[in-house]
């Protein structure tokens, strides 16, 4: 799994030094899709994940990436970076059941995953368990 991880960052990067951030207006839905999903999983490279994800914040309010996306990421680049995550997005298992990672401010998270199109972090949990 690392070598394909390994083998798809690398490409990305080539991508992203080309382009910039594969929006859709440059490569579709699904390539934008795509694209973030690769980056997602690129964690033995959290540089460059925090560079993609750099990349991606500028179209937030251009509707050429997913606002969920950039959720995602920003959690998962935060817990990389060993810091709060600020949606919810990232869990890890706690006693065998499926638990958040430390949260900034949980008690107005569900504002910030709302603001994101994400559902409240009660219902992202339920759905965690099943």
């Amino acid at each position: 799994m690392q070598t394909v991880d390994k083998r798809n960052t690398a490409r990305m990067k080539q991508i992203t030094s080309k382009i910039g951030w594969p929006t859709r207006d440059k490569v579709g839905s699904d390539g934008t899709r795509s694209a973030w999903l690769l980056v997602q999983h690129a964690d033995l490279n959290p540089v460059f994940q925090r560079k993609a994800l750099n990349l991606m914040l500028p179209h937030r309010n251009d509707k050429n990436v997913q606002l969920a996306d950039i959720a995602y990421l920003t959690d998962r680049v935060h817990v990389n970076e060993g810091k709060l995550q600020e949606y919810g997005t990232q869990f890890h298992t706690v006693e065998g059941v499926p638990t958040p990672r430390p949260i900034r401010k949980p008690e107005d998270v569900d504002k910030r995953r709302k603001a994101m199109g994400l559902s409240t972090l009660k219902e992202y949990t339920e759905l965690m368990h099943t």
